[in-house]
């Protein structure tokens, strides 16, 4: 599963991070987006617009294609 197939309120664990761009795995990272990290989407705006997901308290807006290449796995 892919991290833009999940809902407003759902969590989720990052499993790959391989697929993304390194320039944005990189500042994701630094971020605390990592591999293991629980993630939880706040909020996901219509018509393939950004979302908003939360790791260790950061919130983080992100494309529509930046977490279509997150897999991760409903806990």
């Amino acid at each position: 599963m892919v991290l833009s197939n999940l809902h407003q309120g759902q969590t989720a664990v990052i499993q790959d991070l391989s697929c993304l761009n390194p320039i944005v795995r990189r500042r994701l990272g630094d971020l605390g987006f990592r591999i293991g990290s629980e993630i939880q989407i706040k909020s996901a705006m219509p018509f393939g617009g950004p979302c908003v997901i939360e790791s260790n308290g950061q919130h983080v807006g992100i494309r529509l294609h930046e977490a279509s290449c997150i897999r991760v796995e409903r806990p």
